[in-house]
């Protein structure tokens, strides 16, 4: 056993309930964008939609299982790895989308089907999925995972007040539209100040082991992006799909694997700088992505223009 398996994160059962309540109200802050007409374009766009899926539940799981055979992290890592590829879409990906300049609908549509989706594809993909890991096996570790104590933890966390959100946004669409921006805003700046102070409190193990993870969660994550951009062009579909499939493969939603690491693992190491790495890296990764394709966009009217 390396020493990052070792470690605990330090987090006090204060803390915990502050990032249920942060991703609770991100949670809903998200839902204030959604409809049922969002969720119709899967028929609509029933390719688009297919392929996106695939990307981020099919090819992204396959992906994270080749990545733990080749670089044959500690074993707390590699269960890391498994978590966050077994998380859905995050939180913050249809933004990028939008500033990227692609298919919004697209993005808002494969956040909705994966985050309702997690309750049962969370806990099942990270149980099975674990097992196939070469340290694993009820060897080296001992996976002891209630799946039905995870999936209520999803279901109070993120499909309550996803339903929340769009009841009042159905049944009240002027007072949703009125405290959308509100609400998104304080939730981000909460939560910001809540990963600030746990950085804060951690700082001595972050230091100590960000170097384990750094390397694999910058090739990970940048593995997501490309994978989900090359399987949509693959299926040519267009730019704004594809970028829309990139980033949504790329964005997943880690604040949802940290409270399930310290729910369910007791905050072990491996585990917990793999997720809190990924909080960082996929923002700024898919954000300079997002604005790349951006400025290329800006830049190919310009020339259309002078033409």
């Amino acid at each position: 056993m390396e020493a990052i398996d070792q470690i605990r994160v330090n987090f006090n059962p204060e803390q915990l309930f502050i990032l249920n309540i942060c991703l609770g109200f991100l949670m809903f802050g998200v839902a204030l964008d959604l409809k049922i007409k969002h969720f119709k374009t899967i028929i609509q766009q029933p390719k688009a939609s297919f392929v996106g899926l695939c990307s981020q539940l099919v090819l992204l799981p396959i992906l994270t299982v080749a990545l733990v055979y080749i670089f044959q992290p500690p074993g707390t890592v590699s269960l890391g790895m498994i978590l966050i590829a077994s998380c859905p879409g995050g939180n913050v990906s249809n933004y990028a989308v939008h500033l990227a300049g692609g298919n919004t609908a697209l993005s808002i549509l494969l956040t909705s089907i994966s985050t309702l989706a997690a309750v049962g594809l969370t806990p099942l993909y990270f149980t099975y999925l674990a097992y196939l890991l070469p340290n694993f096996g009820g060897t080296t570790y001992e996976i002891q995972l209630n799946i039905g104590d995870m999936m209520m933890t999803i279901v109070q966390l993120i499909v309550i007040p996803l339903i929340l959100g769009m009841l009042l946004n159905t049944r009240f669409p002027k007072f949703a539209k009125m405290i959308h921006r509100p609400v998104k805003s304080l939730s981000m700046v909460i939560f910001l100040a809540f990963v600030v102070a746990a950085i804060y409190s951690n700082f001595d193990n972050i230091i100590n082991y960000v170097h384990l993870v750094f390397f694999i969660v910058l090739v990970h994550n940048t593995l997501a992006l490309l994978t989900g951009y090359g399987f949509a062009k693959l299926n040519k579909l267009s730019n704004a799909d594809a970028r829309a499939i990139s980033i949504e493969t790329g964005i997943q939603n880690s604040g949802l694997g940290l409270i399930i690491i310290f729910n369910h693992f007791d905050g072990i190491g491996g585990m917990a700088m793999i997720a809190a790495w990924w909080s960082v890296w996929h923002l700024i990764a898919s954000f300079s992505l997002a604005n790349w394709w951006k400025r290329r966009k800006m830049d190919s009217q310009t020339l259309i223009a002078d033409h």
